[in-house]
């Protein structure tokens, strides 16, 4: 049932993104991680099914990316009505996206290395997680870089620093801030689904 609808509400919110997007190029370079992803999920789902939980936060960061896609990150009209309420000098609609950059990535690396046994300890586990999802978050701000020498208009709408001069640092920060919270958050619910999975496993 849940199965269903994941691919119901990931195919809605898609087929609406993809609906006069402010621009095609923009949208297809902000859903295409998402598109990617869902190919990954369903070419493993036999062979390494994840826990509801890493599924469930993959939908909510694919919403998001189709979101930005759509309406481009700078442009999303909630964190405009946002930017005016509460006085800020830019539409952070991205900061959401660059905090779900390090949040949601850190449960699947999370879960990855505990089902694979990569470490013998929490610590090194959890360095490893923080350290994974930085160097992520610095790859996709070289994306960034690259899509915007190729093409003009990628160059505002895809960057989305608005004229914040610290607009990269600050989305790696963000993505950092993220990948923490997620260990400090989630990791019990996490470890008990991962049980679940064990337990299955072994019946």
């Amino acid at each position: 049932m849940w199965r269903t609808l994941w691919i119901i509400s990931f195919c809605g919110v898609l087929f609406w993104s993809g609906i006069g997007p402010k621009d095609y190029l923009i949208w297809f370079l902000e859903v295409f991680p998402a598109l990617i992803g869902a190919v990954l999920l369903a070419a493993t789902y036999k062979s390494f099914r994840l826990t509801p939980l890493c599924y469930f936060l993959i939908l909510v960061h694919s919403i998001i990316l189709m979101v930005g896609g759509h309406y481009t990150y700078a442009e999303v009209p909630l964190f405009d009505w946002l930017k005016e309420a509460f006085d800020q000098s830019r539409n952070n609609y991205d900061k959401l996206g660059h905090l779900a950059q390090g949040f949601i990535p850190a449960i699947i690396a999370r879960e990855v290395v505990i089902r694979k046994k990569v470490f013998s300890t929490a610590a090194w586990r959890n360095f490893f997680i923080v350290c994974f999802c930085l160097g992520f978050a610095a790859f996709y701000e070289l994306i960034e870089w690259w899509a915007a020498l190729l093409s003009e208009e990628a160059k505002e709408s895809f960057l989305g620093t608005q004229g914040y001069i610290w607009d990269t640092q600050s989305d790696m920060a963000f993505a950092l801030s993220g990948s923490i919270f997620a260990l400090l958050l989630l990791g019990k619910l996490h470890d008990r689904q991962l049980e679940e999975i064990s337990l299955y496993r072994r019946s």
